[in-house]
């Protein structure tokens, strides 16, 4: 499988999100992976991961609201 996959990068803050990252958002537990960011406006585009056959649809939130995705909570 090609392109971007979701990696456990433990030390992942908003500092150093990348493309292709994963996160959580700070309202549920579900894993999102980083499609773009915009620092300059404080926003990043993310999809629910892993990937729907049928697509993932991609929407845009404040960096605020994404935490790291590791480590996981138990």
């Amino acid at each position: 499988m090609n392109g971007p996959t979701c990696s456990s990068a433990p030390t992942l803050s908003t500092v150093s999100l990348h493309q292709g990252a994963c996160v959580q958002l700070e309202s549920d537990e579900q894993l999102y992976q980083v499609i773009g960011i915009d620092d300059h406006h404080d926003r990043c585009w993310l999809r629910r991961w892993p990937l729907a056959r049928q697509g993932s649809e991609v929407f845009e939130i404040s960096l605020q609201q994404v935490r790291p995705a590791w480590p996981r909570r138990s």
